[in-house]
């Protein structure tokens, strides 16, 4: 029993621990209770037991493992961490809990694998089981086969990975062991229900008798597919969906188990394994297969067939295997030898899949060659064997090839060609079959449909019916515009017999197909009714994809009208039928005439059909009998001028109001181009042919009429043609336009001898090439000189010019942008098929076999040659066809050269064969672009360089997706080449962003990925985290997570951070270009309404995410979408083709809100790099460009981040061009900007640093003009940098850096520019440290010594160690800059600079003596004239003389509240004489004398006696200083800036005479007018002198603490001043009162102010100010101010519990006041920052703090606003967004009915005051808990005095308040001492003077109740204060002596850790705030103190008044 009570002491986990077993157990079961108990998750509980939950599992004793099975059960179950522990527990499962004897433990132990899988464990535990598939105890085996046929039955196989189970399957089945047989057959018949005949492959080699008994028990299974019954945490959405379709019977998830079981679908091929088969082949088989004898050719090919037939083959180079099968198939006499090659091929094809890829090339020309053969068999095979290659390509791939023999004369290749590429079409969908791949398949079909033999017929229409189904009617209908009905009819049969692969329901007809093709399906009736595409339009517009741009689409969409109105297929007419025709429509005369001799005759029988036209209805106009009509005799050889006019004329009626179809068209088309040349016919003929383009398309109609003008010898007809064809394409654009049918007509009208048609070819040229680009140069590269030159010329003027908007067309454009899914694949538009029109050479002849061999030869030399020989033949050729020959593989092996001069010469013939072949180049990536990838990895650095150039030229013609298909990439990540992995993730990083998607292999690199994220080089490990972001974009961040399953736990954990980190930073998938493209080719208004609507999708971080107008910055980012709209919607006419103009508009700077201060945070937390390096690393370049990439636009970015300067030089040409409209933009991201420009100083090019430099002054120049100050993260990035170019050895350089740091301290404070120059004075450039030392002298002379940092002494000891420097510059700026100094402050500058050797000494006095002489002059003209004239104040500048006025030198503010001194300053120059200087700041002489800028400035002699005369002075006239100081409102508003930036100087006594003039202001209500406006200026200049204080002054041990304290003493006497004065009071902005009460109350709570003599005087000063703020201040602000400082005290955990409760007390004392301030209160205002409250703090997150009196608070002042208000409060939420949704107004609502019910009740007592008395008694109930909290106080020690006070005030307010309940209970002592305590109260502010109530003020630091607003000393009632009373404030700070305290310790730290969140920049200014009224007073006294005999002052007013005239003789007598 001892034993037993030792450990039942022990807490649970050492229980759980112990030796003695019934310890553990009883530790288990207590365990298990408390893991049921805890409620949170990620409870720190949970932690302890990580460590012992295998123990758990692993326990020894069976009884107390059971317990131990629950406990960790219930752990796994509820706790956040379970996760760490799952392969240690659940390899502990298996090992010692599934070997158990007892049902329960294992039945317990399975549950705990299952709960792992639920916690999102599956792959390691799944890993676990199959470990123990391996075990020795057939027990355990069997529980691991069953506990995976469980999971996998519960979870399915979409969790549960089934490839390595199937793995094992086979092995299982092979057990001794008849339980695990039967375990295993269980298992095999579970997968079987989820994977169905996949499961066959894999397990066709078991017994067969289990195999027999598999087949019948598969067979009992039902055919419904299987469903997930268990869900993992993350699949919570899907659990619900399940219980909700159980609980609806199933009905619903009959539909969903279809798509599930779809998706679910598992490849057999994906469960094998794959076999190496190329070691296995016999060792003579390259031999064997070359024998004469054809039976060893057999053997060879049959041993590749039998390793073939494996299902699934190991990658490797199958190369040589492959050439050797395609030889035999190509040249092998024997039939039989070709099938088996055949076969073999499709064997490789089959089990390599995708890998097959590369080689497909190679040998799909050869086996469609090998078609010829007449022989079933061989046909047959082949046929296997193309269609096995098939499926490891693309069709892209292979088209060039198939399309080549489409034209063979051999109609069994052609016929199996068609037929192959029907087979093929059933594989694809509308996506992979677009129609720029079927547009040249279609255009061979067509040919065959004609053809002779009817099996290549048959195959035709085949193949185009299989199309049709594929991608639908509506996408082949353009393609087949010529086809007879008979023939259509036919495809359509064929089309509706196709079963497409995969599809359900093939039969069901082209309707079917065209849902998702064309996401329309009301068009495909639409053909019948000419109405339907006009009125479907619109709506398909808005349901298909984004629209595009149709350069390349809109042929096919011209023609699409044309099956429509069905005049294109309409057939020849006979003569004799057309007459007939003609005659039913045509008046009798009109047809009798026409062929009249007499042409007055033709010319009324003109006329008689023009009108007959004009009347005539569409449906009823026979145009084809109309046109043979007027082309009948005469016809077009009309020789009357007049008549042929009326002919032409009609001609082009009838195309525009009939159905005019192409056949009508070709009757009149030759008639037409033979007038267009005529004189007095062309224009009708031109009109005409206009009319014709409308009707029949321009496309064909530019092609016929350009082919039958130059049938003909007319030169005349031909010029006009052209000029005609270039005009119509202006009007109709450039859309469908087939250069390709004219091109070499305008080639043959260049060469013509007549000039006309020569400038005429040239002038249509011009107008392609605005729609084409520089592209259509190169059909002319072979002209001659001269030509090309006019065609330049000629190109260059329509440089830059947009083509215009298309006139024409426009109505069918409706019908042709129909939405199309297909169209999204021609995005390539125009310059792809550009590409396509260049006329291509064959150049596989010339790739001769000899070369071939050569290239592959031993001796480099030889293979030189080889190779320059191909780089010959493709020059010559310029551009090339996709056939090669054997060239890729031969350049392949020089890939890989151990010479690398030959492998960069090979990457070179690669980058000419990229730009030779163009497009084409697709179908080598795999074989040729691949090993460019493996070249990255070379050593050599300029190799890999040149790999990678090659790469990029190849992706510009191929696109990236070729390149991501397959497991090619993988493999290559996968080799351990640092160099490559480096070098391929930098690529894949920069290509990756810019795709709208990838292929699914892309997720075969991840696990490289991962694996390079841990690399041992740190270049790989860099570049792999830098491409996470980019692969993340693609592929979700859930797989990737999900990918990390497989890792170690160590990697995992690593990565997984990686991927969070990656996650932040991931980019957004750039939009569908085009949207882009839909607003270049908007035809018009309409149609650019409809482009705007895709662009509603397009994602913010897009190129123009800015409105282009941008009326104000701050509601651009909300409008997003809607701006984008507006961008794209303006813009129709912009260049087409001309995508980087259209790029460039819009913004280049993005404003992001709160990004700057958002990296500010980051850089401090150090979650980003510092911007501080000796020279810029890569690291530092890369984070730049990832935090621009938000702010600029994607364009500028990359030119801002590219190698070539020229680049960079136009990048910051735009900026400068952008800079003014955009400047709130360009200050929100101006830090990055100035890093930017950082990185250019370390640039070698002189061009790029001008141009920055000239950016930089304009961008100064800018921050100045807005008054913007630099903050110091921005500074500190820049000012280092720029420092260094300050000593550049090119003066152009130095001059422009000099300027810009003048600039600089317009913007920046010349104190915090002064330690940046230091630091550069260090540098071992002594060109730097001159122009530094002379840039410090500068300084000191345009801002006095107060620019010296951290202390003159310790500046000037630095700067005098250079006089002794070798360098003779650098000792003449030294010295000047001393001179500077002495100037400044006089012989004190000898203290300062310490000790210097004697020949220093000698040459410093020297100096100084050398600018005395030169001096004199000036100091004197400065003295006396300036009193009457007043120069420039910079007139004294000795080095600077053009520098901006001294306000604008001593910015001090923060941008918000500086004050715009620049306009008033030339004012004040002007006025100033006119002002009598009497007590006024002489600012003009102390402006310009910066020697003296320490000393109080002088105030000019003034007869005081005459003001003074008076003994008695009733009013405050006492104090008035000038009866001219009006003029100080009028005209010095800088003066007051200048005084006011005096106030944050670095010296104490200037700061003290600052604030001792302004005091003077202050102190009388007539004058203190002129301090409006400068409020907020004037609190802020004052929290920076006590954040200086804080910071530097008290830290200085040398400073004089009587010194500082008289500064505190100043600056509280000052805000008192102020917040007395209401008018200025309610100036206070809301932010600045936030900073203020802030720093007061912070100031209140800082502990060491109570340590310091007086310091408790110091806090009721503070106290009372803080009193003054809240009744003066604006109520509104205030308000505001409170609220919004309580929410940010409450969110931050560092500060002290005190500080929100303060702030508290001052909301309670403003809610008591509400009653009479209501009516100046804005509740719209107040009403906003309580709901922003409420978001941030919502009811139950309030009820969860540990106070509930911030809950109370809010409540109260609620109730308080609706007893004031009523139900009108609720009008009072206009600014709050979603109102409805906002938890305030239903509080509100709640309050206000409460409150109606009340009234209601009470409302019949009688009179108004008794109605007034109800309402008190109401608040009295509100507040009840108020007197609680008061009594609690009054009980405390600490603050019994300010519970007594607030009680007193409470009982003034409500005097009927009931104290009896509180009392009750008490003692009679506590209550006769609350009695007592509130006589006194009564009696010290009934009997005290105003001044003393401060005294009244509890002692305790926090204790802010004070008087209520009666008895505020300040006059608020209205009346004055009279001289007597100033004499008593004078007398009493007399006696208290010593009230400067050094309490103004803003207790910084605390302050930033309070309120992280919200900017504390004025929080200092605040404590300084409230000692200012005291201190300004007693600094008064301190001056006469210290000049005079300590005066004895005596009671009389008269007394006083002459110690203050005393008092300011003495100061002016100092001043002398």
């Amino acid at each position: 029993m001892g034993d037993d009570s030792e450990w039942m002491k022990l807490p649970i986990d050492q229980k759980c621990e112990h030796k003695i077993w019934k310890a553990r157990l009883n530790g288990y079961e207590e365990a298990l209770k408390l893991f049921q108990r805890i409620e949170d998750e990620k409870s720190p509980e949970w932690g302890k037991y990580l460590g012992l939950i295998k123990r758990f599992v692993t326990e020894s004793n069976a009884v107390a493992q059971l317990k131990g099975l629950e406990a960790a059960l219930a752990f796994i179950e509820n706790a956040h961490v379970a996760g760490k522990t799952t392969g240690e527990v659940v390899s502990g499962v298996v090992s010692k809990v599934f070997n158990q004897p007892k049902a329960r433990a294992k039945e317990l132990g399975t549950d705990i694998c299952l709960m792992y899988i639920e916690i999102e464990k599956a792959e390691v535990v799944q890993d676990e089981l199959i470990k123990g598939l391996d075990n020795k105890n057939p027990k355990i085996v069997v529980a691991c086969i069953e506990t995976l046929r469980k999971a996998l039955c519960e979870f399915g196989s979409k969790i549960i990975t089934l490839k390595p189970v199937v793995k094992v399957l086979p092995k299982l089945f092979e057990s001794r062991e008849k339980a695990v047989r039967d375990e295993a057959k269980l298992l095999a018949v579970e997968i079987y229900r989820w994977i169905r005949d996949a499961l066959r492959a894999p397990l066709q080699n078991i017994n067969s008798v289990q195999l027999k008994e598999l087949e019948e028990e598969w067979v009992k299974l039902p055919t419904s597919a299987p469903k997930q019954t268990r869900f993992l945490r993350s699949q919570q959405d899907l659990k619900a969906k399940f219980e909700q379709q159980q609980a609806a019977g199933g009905d619903e998830a009959d539909g969903d188990d279809e798509d599930e079981a779809e998706a679910v679908q598992v490849d057999p091929y994906e469960l094998l394994e794959a076999v190496e088969i190329l070691s296995k082949l016999p060792k003579d088989f390259y031999e064997k297969i070359e024998a004469k004898k054809w039976q060893e050719r057999k053997e060879a090919l049959e041993a590749v067939e039998a390793l073939a037939k494996n299902p699934k083959l190991e990658n490797g180079d199958y190369g040589d295997l492959v050439r050797a099968l395609k030889k035999v198939i190509g040249k092998d006499a024997n039939v039989m030898l070709v099938s088996m090659a055949a076969k073999c091929l499709a064997g490789l094809a089959a089990g390599l899949r995708k890998k097959f890829g590369t080689y497909a090339g190679q040998v799909v020309p050869t086996i469609l060659e090998k078609f010829k053969e007449k022989k079933p068999q061989v046909v047959q095979a082949l046929q296997e064997a193309i269609d096995a290659i098939f499926l490891t390509t693309t069709l892209q791939n292979i088209s060039e090839d198939v399309l080549a023999v489409m034209d063979n004369k051999n109609p069994s290749i052609k016929q199996q060609a068609s037929l192959f590429l029907a087979r093929s079409f059933r594989h694809c969908t509308p996506s992979t079959l677009p129609k720029s791949v079927l547009k040249p398949f279609c255009a061979a079909f067509l040919k065959q449909v004609n053809d002779s033999a009817p099996e290549v017929r048959d195959a035709a229409f085949e193949a185009l019916g299989t199309a049709m189904k594929v991608v639908g009617e509506k996408a082949v209908n353009p393609f087949l515009a010529d086809v007879d009905k008979l023939k259509l009819d036919k495809i359509k049969e064929c089309a509706d017999k196709v079963e497409l692969v995969g599809k359900k329901g093939g039969g069901g007809g082209g309707e079917k197909k065209e849902k998702p093709a064309a996401k329309a399906p009301p068009p495909v009736e639409a053909p019948a009714k000419p109405s339907g595409p006009p009125k479907k339009a619109p709506p398909a517009k808005a349901a298909g994809p984004p629209k595009k741009g149709k350069p390349a689409s809109a042929q096919s969409g011209k023609s699409k009208k044309a099956p429509e109105t069905k005049e294109t297929v309409e057939t020849e007419l006979s003569p004799e039928v057309c007459e007939e025709k003609a005659a039913a429509v045509l008046p009798a005369s009109c047809m009798q005439l026409l062929d009249s001799g007499n042409w007055k005759e033709r010319l009324a029988s003109m006329e008689e059909f023009q009108r007959a036209v004009e009347q005539m209805d569409k449906s009823e106009m026979p145009c084809q009998a109309l046109v043979r009509m007027l082309a009948k005799k005469p016809g077009w050889k009309e020789t009357n001028f007049q008549v042929m006019q009326m002919k032409l004329h009609i001609v082009g009626l009838i195309a525009q109001k009939g159905s005019f179809s192409k056949t009508s068209a070709l009757v009149v088309l030759d008639g037409l181009v033979d007038k267009i040349g005529d004189v007095k016919c062309g224009s009708n003929a031109k009109e005409a042919l206009t009319a014709i383009g409308e009707a029949c398309s321009l496309p064909w109609t530019a092609e016929q009429v350009v082919s039958l003008a130059f049938a003909q010898k007319n030169p005349k007809n031909q010029a006009e043609t052209l000029n005609w064809l270039a005009n119509a394409m202006k009007e109709f654009g450039f859309a469908g336009i087939n250069v390709k049918a004219f091109i070499n007509n305008v080639k043959t009208a260049l060469g013509a001898t007549n000039p006309a048609v020569r400038t005429s070819a040239i002038t249509l040229l011009g107008v392609m090439y605005l729609y084409m680009g520089a592209p259509l140069r190169m059909f002319f590269e072979d002209e001659k000189p001269a030509l090309l030159s006019q065609i330049d010329a000629e190109f260059e003027k329509m440089q830059g010019q947009s083509p215009p908007a298309p006139s024409r067309g426009a109505k069918k454009a409706g019908a042709d942008e129909e939405g199309d899914a297909a169209e999204e694949e021609e995005v390539d538009g125009g310059a792809g098929d550009i590409m396509d029109l260049l006329p291509r050479t064959d150049i596989s002849d010339k790739i001769t076999s000899e070369m071939v061999s050569n290239i592959s030869d031993k001796n480099w030399k030889i293979r030189k040659v080889g190779l320059d020989e191909v780089a010959n033949v493709i020059s010559e050729a310029k551009f090339i066809q996709a056939n090669i020959g054997e060239l890729p593989m031969a350049l392949k092996g020089r890939l890989n050269d151990s010479n690398k001069l030959l492998v960069q010469q090979t990457l070179n013939i690669l980058q000419q064969i990229a730009t030779a072949m163009g497009p084409s180049l697709k179908q080598h990536v795999k074989n040729l672009g691949i090993p460019i990838i493996t070249v990255l990895g070379d050593s050599k650095p300029n190799v890999r360089a040149a790999a990678l150039t090659t790469l990029n030229a190849w992706v510009e013609q191929t696109g990236m997706k070729e390149w991501l298909e397959g497991e090619d990439l993988a493999e290559e990540l996968k080799r351990e080449n640092p160099f490559l992995r480096q070098e391929l993730l930098g690529w894949l990083a920069e290509k990756l962003p810019t795709m709208r998607a990838v292929p699914t292999d892309l997720m075969l690199c991840v696990p490289h990925l991962y694996v390079c994220l841990e690399d041992r080089s740190g270049d790989v490990r860099k570049k792999a985290q830098d491409a996470l972001p980019t692969f993340m974009m693609h592929l979700s961040y859930e797989k990737m997570f999900k990918a990390t399953g497989k890792l170690k736990q160590a990697s995992k954990d690593q990565v997984v951070g990686m991927l969070e980190k990656a996650r932040a930073v991931m980019p957004a998938k750039p939009a569908a270009p085009a949207k882009a493209a839909a607003s270049k080719h908007a035809s018009s208004a309409p149609a650019a309404k409809p482009a705007a609507a895709p662009a509603r999708n397009q994602i913010p971080s897009e190129d123009f995410s800015e409105p282009e107008p941008k009326p104000d910055t701050k509601k651009a980012k909300p409008a997003g979408p809607a701006a984008k709209k507006g961008v794209v919607g303006k813009k129709p006419p912009v260049k087409a083709g001309a995508k980087d103009e259209e790029d460039k508009s819009g913004p280049i700077f993005i404003l992001v809100p709160n990004g700057k201060e958002q990296r500010i945070k980051d850089e401090k937390s150090l979650k980003i790099l510092k911007w501080n390096f000796m020279t810029p690393r890569d690291e530092y370049v890369e984070q730049l460009k990832t935090q621009m990439s938000t702010c600029l636009a994607k364009w500028l970015q990359d030119e801002l981040f590219h190698f070539d300067f020229q680049r960079h030089v136009k990048a910051i040409g735009a900026m400068i061009e952008h800079m003014e409209p955009e400047c709130e933009a360009v200050i929100g991201c101006l830090d990055l900007i100035l890093k930017w420009f950082t990185l250019r100083f370390f640039d070698t090019n002189t061009s790029v640093l001008m141009k920055a430099l000239e950016f930089l002054k304009l961008l100064f120049t800018m921050l100045s003009r807005k008054n913007y100050q630099l903050n110091d993260y921005e500074a500190s990035s820049f000012i280092p940098y720029m420092i260094l170019k300050v000593g550049e050895s090119k003066d152009v350089v130095r001059k422009d850096v000099r300027a810009i740091l003048t600039m600089l301290c317009k913007v920046y404070a010349a104190s915090k520019v002064f330690p940046f120059l230091m630091e550069g004075t260090k540098s071992k450039n002594s060109k730097q440290r001159s122009e530094c030392l002379e840039e410090l002298g500068c300084l000191i002379e345009n801002f006095s010594m107060n620019v010296c940092q951290p202390t003159p002494a310790k500046a000037l000891k630095d700067i005098a160690v250079h006089i002794g420097d070798r360098d003779t510059t650098v000792r003449n700026a030294a010295l000047n800059t001393v001179v500077a100094a002495y100037n400044a402050c006089g012989d004190q500058v000898f203290k300062l600079i310490g000790n210097l050797s004697e020949k220093e000494m000698s040459m410093l006095e020297e100096r100084i003596k050398r600018s005395a002489k030169k001096t004199p002059a000036v100091s004197a003209k400065q003295e006396r004239p300036q009193k009457e004239h007043p120069t420039n104040p910079n007139a004294t500048f000795l080095r600077k003389p053009a520098q901006e006025e001294v306000p604008n030198k001593l910015k001090i503010m923060y941008r918000t509240y500086r004050i715009q001194a620049r306009a008033q300053n030339a004012h004040l120059e002007q006025s100033a004489p006119s002002i009598p200087k009497e007590f006024q700041l002489d600012l003009d002489v102390f402006e310009n004398n910066h020697t003296c800028a320490s000393d109080i400035p002088d105030l000019v002699q003034h007869k005081l006696d005459d003001v003074l005369e008076p003994v008695m002075i009733p009013e405050r006239k006492m104090r008035s200083v000038s009866p001219h100081f009006d003029d100080i409102h009028n005209s010095t508003a800088s003066t007051i800036n200048f005084v006011i930036s005096q106030v944050a100087s670095g010296d104490i006594n200037t700061s003290i005479q600052a604030l001792a003039q302004i005091d003077e202001v202050l102190r009388q209500a007539d004058k203190a007018e002129a301090m409006s406006g400068h409020i907020d200026q004037f609190l802020i200049a004052t929290f920076m002198q006590l954040r200086l204080i804080y910071n530097t002054h008290m830290a200085d041990d040398r400073l004089d603490k009587e010194d500082i304290f008289k500064l505190y003493s100043c600056i509280i006497g000052n805000m008192l001043s102020l917040f007395s004065m209401e008018s200025l009071a309610r100036e206070a902005s809301m932010g600045v009162l936030k900073d203020l009460m802030h720093g007061l109350i912070t100031l209140m709570l800082d502990s060491r102010v109570e340590d310091i003599e007086d310091g408790q005087q110091l806090i009721r000063s503070v106290n009372l100010l803080v009193v003054r703020v809240l009744e003066k201040s604006d109520q509104t602000n205030i308000l505001s101010a409170l609220l919004v400082l309580l929410q940010d005290s409450l969110i931050s955990t560092a500060g002290s519990p005190m500080f929100s409760e303060l702030v508290m007390k001052c909301l309670w004392r403003m809610i008591r006041f509400l009653p009479q301030t209501i009516n100046t209160i804005n509740l719209d205002r107040i009403l906003l920052d309580v709901h922003n409250f409420m978001k941030v703090f919502p009811k139950e997150k309030l009820k969860q703090l540990k106070s509930d009196v911030p809950h109370r608070t809010l409540k109260t002042l609620l109730h308080a606003l609706c007893k004031l208000t009523g139900a009108k409060i609720l009008d009072h939420m206009s600014m709050i967004e979603n109102r409805n949704e906002s938890e305030l107004e239903a509080h509100l609502r709640r309050v206000v009915k409460h409150s109606v019910n009340l009234s209601g009740l009470k409302s019949d007592k009688g009179t108004e005051k008794g109605a007034l008395r109800s309402d008190d008694k109401l608040i009295k109930a509100k507040v009840s808990d108020i007197l609680s909290e008061i009594f609690k106080k009054i009980g405390s020690k600490e603050n019994t005095k300010e519970g007594l006070t607030e009680l007193y005030e409470y009982k003034q307010k409500y005097s009927d308040a009931d104290l009896e309940p509180f009392l009750r209970n008490t003692s009679q002592f506590f209550q006769s001492y609350v009695e007592r305590g509130l006589r006194m109260i009564e009696s010290e502010r009934e009997g005290k003077g105003r001044i003393q109530t401060s005294a009244v003020i509890p002692q305790h630091s926090t204790d802010l109740y004070l008087p209520s607003s009666s008895t505020v000393p300040i006059s608020s009632n209205g009346e004055d204060l009279n001289a007597a009373a100033y004499y008593e404030r004078l007398k009493i700070l007399r006696q208290r002596r010593g009230l400067e305290n050094s309490t103004p310790e803003e207790d910084r730290p605390p302050l930033s850790s309070l309120r992280p969140s919200v900017a504390s920049s004025t929080d200092m200014l605040h404590s300084k705030l409230s000692q200012l009224k005291e201190s300004r007073e007693h600094f008064q006294q301190e001056q006469s103190h210290s000049h005079s005999h300590s005066p004895t002052r005596s009671s009389s007013p008269a007394s006083n008044l002459d110690d203050l005239k005393k008092r300011l003789e003495r100061i002016k007598s100092n001043r002398q």
